[in-house]
C-alpha cells in the first residue's frame, strides 16, 4: 500500500510540474509565432490545463479501467466548480466582464447536454467517443474564430497578455514543451498505476478513485492558478479557465475512453454523478452569466459551492463505501 501511495504522490507532483512546463513551452512557442494572447489563452492554456486528465484517460482506458477516466472527467468538473471557484470566490468575489466568456457559458451547458445524450443508454461506445471528440474540434474552431473577431477588444486579452510566460527563444520554448510532454506522459502512467492498485487493495471501484483522489489531484493546478488570478483581479481568466477546462473534460476526456475501451458505465454515473455535475453547471451559468446585471460569484455563493464540494464527498462516502 505504501508503494502505491508513494506512486500517487510522486505522480501528482510530476503531473503538476510537467503540465505547467508544457503550457509554458507551448505558450512561449505560440507567442514567438505572433499568435494573439487571447488565442493562446483560450486554446493552449485551456487545452493544457486539461492535458493531465486527457493523458490519464488514455492510459486508464488502455489499461482496461475506463471507470477511472470517466470518474476523472466528471469528478474534475465537479471539483473545478465547487472547490476551485468556491474557494476563489470566498477569497475575492469574482466578476465577469468578458463577452467571450458570456458566450462560452451556454456552450458549456450545451456540451453537458451532448454528453448526457450520448451516455443516456448507460454505455460509452466508439460512436459516442467519436461524437464527443469531434465536438472538441468544432469547439476549438469556434473559440479561435471568436478570438480573431474580438482581438484586443475583450477584457480577457489584457489579462492573458499579463499572464503569458516571459519571452524566451523558440528553441528553448520547444525544449520545455517536449520535456513537459514527456514527463506528463510518464507521471500520468505512474499515477494511473498507483490509483488502480489502491482501488484493487481497498476493494472499491476505479470510478470512485477517479471521482475523488484523481479528480481532486488533477484540479490542484487550477485551484492554485484560480486563487492567484483572483488575487490579481483577473476574474475573467479565473472563471474562464474553469469553463474551458470543464468543456475539454466533458467532451475530450469523456470521449477518449469510449473510443479506446467501449464499456457499460457504472450505475452511479447516471444516477448520482451526472445529475450533480449538471445541476452545478446550470448554477455556474446562472451566477456567472448575470441575467439581471453583471455576472458574478460572490462570497455567499462561493461558500455554497464549497459546501457542495464537501457534501458531494460525503455522498460518495455514503453510497460507495
Amino acid at each position: 500500500m505504501l508503494y502505491n501511495i508513494a506512486a500517487i504522490i510522486v505522480g501528482f507532483l510530476l503531473v503538476i510540474w510537467s503540465a505547467d512546463t508544457f503550457i509554458t513551452g507551448a505558450a512561449a512557442t505560440a507567442r514567438n509565432l505572433n499568435v494573439s494572447p487571447l488565442i493562446i489563452g483560450l486554446t493552449i492554456v485551456g487545452f493544457g490545463t486539461s492535458a493531465p486528465e486527457m493523458l490519464i484517460a488514455i492510459i486508464a482506458a488502455a489499461d482496461a479501467s475506463p471507470g477511472l477516466a470517466v470518474g476523472n472527467a466528471i469528478g474534475s468538473n465537479i471539483t473545478n466548480i465547487t472547490l476551485v471557484l468556491g474557494v476563489s470566490a470566498l477569497i475575492v468575489p469574482l466578476h465577469v466582464h468578458s463577452g467571450i466568456l458570456r458566450k462560452e457559458l451556454p456552450l458549456l451547458l450545451a456540451a453537458m447536454l451532448l454528453m448526457l445524450l450520448v451516455i443516456q443508454d448507460n454505455h460509452l461506445g466508439r460512436t459516442d467517443g467519436l461524437i464527443l471528440l469531434t465536438s472538441v474540434l468544432l469547439l476549438m474552431w469556434w473559440v479561435i474564430r471568436q478570438a480573431l473577431i474580438n482581438r484586443s477588444e475583450d477584457p480577457m486579452y489584457a489579462e492573458y497578455e499579463q499572464e503569458l510566460p516571459k519571452p524566451m527563444s523558440t528553441r528553448l520554448a520547444l525544449v520545455w514543451l517536449v520535456i513537459g510532454l514527456i514527463l506528463l506522459i510518464i507521471s500520468s502512467r505512474i499515477l494511473v498505476w498507483g490509483a488502480i492498485q489502491i482501488a484493487t487493495e481497498l476493494g472499491v471501484s476505479d470510478l470512485l478513485i477517479g471521482l475523488t483522489i484523481i479528480a481532486i489531484g488533477t484540479s490542484l493546478p487550477e485551484l492554485a492558478a484560480a486563487i492567484a488570478g483572483a488575487l490579481k483581479n483577473e476574474h475573467d481568466i479565473t472563471i474562464g479557465n474553469v469553463v474551458g477546462s470543464n468543456m475539454f473534460n466533458t467532451l475530450a476526456v469523456m470521449g477518449i475512453p469510449g473510443l479506446i475501451y467501449p464499456s457499460t458505465l457504472d450505475a452511479g454515473v447516471l444516477q448520482r454523478d451526472v445529475p450533480v455535475v449538471f445541476i452545478l453547471t446550470i448554477a455556474l451559468v446562472i451566477m456567472a452569466f448575470g441575467f439581471k446585471g453583471q455576472g458574478r460569484i460572490n462570497r455567499i455563493e462561493g461558500a455554497i459551492l464549497f459546501s457542495c464540494f464537501v457534501g458531494y464527498q460525503v455522498l460518495l462516502f455514503l453510497t460507495e463505501l
